[in-house]
């Protein structure tokens, strides 16, 4: 499957509860309550389930199962993603984004890249987990499509479309599932165009508790093989 970006990797059915085409919902209430939520959040621990298909040129779908870790602090934000299994199959990666860098641990090949200017899409990697109404606001164009239940979990469906035309060409639109109360998404789709996408679900959702020490770090020997983008 043609490699995508990070940042749309792990924002991977389900039963879903019926909601009237008419029922749209009060967006202006809804970011206000995003607002809220944003500023109890400090930390978020949930486990994911990734789900990526692809119609063209060949079809093919690959499932990566994980935890994801997030945590803000003020204007300070990290985020972590520890895959075990792709496709069934044990494939340990650690995905960690902090300081506007990104580093991607692949320790079957003993091998950690770093991308040094990701700080641009800090905005994008918190979406859905401790981001504000107002930030969303600030990087999307936001239809509230009204509520809708994931998993027996009320939430409400929003359908983003990003302002930076350069995102746009590879993220035509989202989909997030947001709990309003903990400011959590509990599913997320990604139109990545070209005959792809990728649905992530998340279960198990921890909000504001002690996450692990080693949550955001990268573990290396004197093996590993470091290369910098």
């Amino acid at each position: 499957m043609r490699a995508r970006s990070f940042f749309v990797i792990f924002w991977t059915g389900l039963l879903l509860g019926s909601t009237p085409a008419w029922a749209a919902g009060d967006l202006k209430s809804t970011l206000a309550k995003l607002d809220q939520a944003a500023a109890r959040f400090k930390t978020a621990e949930a486990n994911f389930v990734a789900e990526s298909v692809q119609t063209d040129p060949i079809p093919d779908t690959e499932t990566q199962k994980g935890v994801t870790y997030y945590e803000r602090n003020g204007n300070s934000f990290q985020m972590a993603a520890h895959i075990a299994e792709v496709n069934g199959k044990k494939v340990p990666k650690v995905y960690v984004y902090s300081g506007g860098k990104l580093r991607l641990d692949e320790p079957l090949i003993d091998q950690v890249t770093t991308i040094t200017k990701a700080g641009q899409y800090e905005s994008y990697v918190m979406m859905g987990f401790g981001a504000s109404g107002k930030e969303l606001a600030d990087k999307w164009d936001i239809n509230d499509d009204g509520p809708e239940t994931v998993n027996s979990v009320k939430t409400e469906k929003l359908e983003l479309v990003a302002k930076d035309p350069e995102v746009r060409k590879n993220l035509p639109k989202v989909i997030i599932w947001v709990d309003l109360d903990r400011g959590v998404s509990i599913k997320v789709y990604f139109d990545e165009g070209q005959g792809q996408s990728r649905t992530a679900t998340y279960s198990d959702i921890k909000i504001n508790a002690s996450l692990p020490r080693d949550a955001f770090t990268i573990k290396t020997d004197s093996k590993t093989q470091y290369i910098n983008r």
